[in-house]
């Protein structure tokens, strides 16, 4: 005897499943599916009372609004989503170009987007990439707020920090140790003979890899029996904290510096701008040290000494990475090289 009802046909389980959806997040915050849907495309037609519930719901939830539209939403996409904490200055550039470049040839596109150095904001963003179901995420760091570690734990899609590199992360790490570079200047410094040193902070709040940076050299200071000398300048443009930094420590002639690292290039180009209008004679007075290696660097007068990051490879293998987990790539193909990378001090007048 055979049946006249006919099975069931096999649904495919939609990627992402298991991930909190709008009516879970409706059920949380005690509103209708309608309401949570009209809120995340026109949040000011929701009163103020039930934004903050849904917002709170999301929160809880992990809740991730999924961009892709229809059938599309269950197929894996072919973008990679990158955060960084500033597009438009120059460090980043090149581990950008190194990524875009490798992933490019197997037909993935970059999605980039800038957090400012808010972690806060990085999460917001974080958040937004998810709901587009890219392929993977690339980050700046290993700073991020609980909710965005949580987000990315449990995206189910390759994740890499860039920028950063801490044994049994979870996430890829491709990068290096920013105490290290802070070793490295120090060390350099005093071993030419240099004793009254200052480090100059990023005037910019959440660029925790510069104060890692900092935590080196106050190391390297403090074994060798000196005392740190700290700065964090008040003005925002970078060229006008480091010019204020110069003045700061070299006013007093009797307790000035004779030698200062900067958090970056930006800082450290403003002080020997600064020191040519203010008299001050770099290298003889005062040594001046940076990061970054960019361009001007070089053609500043007197040319920076500086610390480059290995940017570009940072980039490439990031991407390498990402098509290995993909399955793009085997591990042959990938290129056989340390994600832990060095940088390179190079000794150029200012010092």
């Amino acid at each position: 005897m055979t049946s006249d009802i006919a099975p069931k046909p096999a649904t495919r389980k939609r990627r992402g499943s298991g991930r909190a959806t709008i009516h879970d997040v409706a059920r949380q915050a005690g509103v209708g599916s309608i309401t949570v849907s009209r809120f995340l495309k026109q949040p000011d037609l929701v009163s103020a009372e039930r934004s903050s519930r849904i917002v709170a719901a999301i929160k809880k939830l992990n809740y991730v609004p999924n961009m892709v539209a229809g059938g599309l939403a269950s197929t894996r996409g072919r973008i990679v989503g990158m955060v960084i904490p500033n597009i438009s200055g120059p460090i980043f550039a090149n581990t950008i170009q190194g990524f875009s470049d490798v992933l490019t040839q197997y037909g993935y596109q970059l999605l980039l987007a800038s957090s400012s150095f808010s972690v806060e904001k990085e999460e917001d963003i974080v958040r937004a990439l998810l709901g587009w179901s890219p392929a993977a995420l690339v980050l700046t760091s290993r700073y991020h707020t609980k909710a965005t570690e949580k987000l990315v734990n449990s995206a189910g899609i390759p994740i890499v920090e860039t920028w950063d590199y801490q044994a049994r992360r979870k996430p890829i790490q491709v990068g290096f140790s920013h105490v290290e570079v802070g070793r490295q200047a120090a060390t350099y410094l005093y071993q030419q003979g240099y004793r009254r040193i200052a480090f100059v902070q990023n005037s910019i709040s959440g660029d925790f890899s510069a104060i890692e940076r900092s935590d080196g050299y106050a190391e390297v200071m403090r074994a060798h029996g000196l005392t740190p000398n700290i700065v964090i300048p008040t003005a925002a443009a970078p060229f006008d904290a480091g010019k204020e930094a110069l003045e700061t420590l070299t006013h007093n002639k009797k307790k000035s510096v004779d030698a200062i690292i900067f958090a970056n290039d930006n800082l450290a180009a403003g002080a020997v701008l600064a020191a040519q209008r203010n008299g001050v004679q770099i290298p003889q007075q005062c040594a001046v040290v940076g990061f970054g290696d960019y361009q001007f660097s070089s053609l500043l007068l007197p040319s920076l000494t500086t610390i480059r990051p290995p940017a570009r490879e940072m980039g490439e293998i990031a991407a390498l990475r990402i098509l290995e987990s993909l399955g793009e790539i085997d591990t042959e193909q990938a290129v056989q090289r340390l994600n832990l990378l060095q940088c390179e001090l190079l000794v150029r007048e200012s010092t």
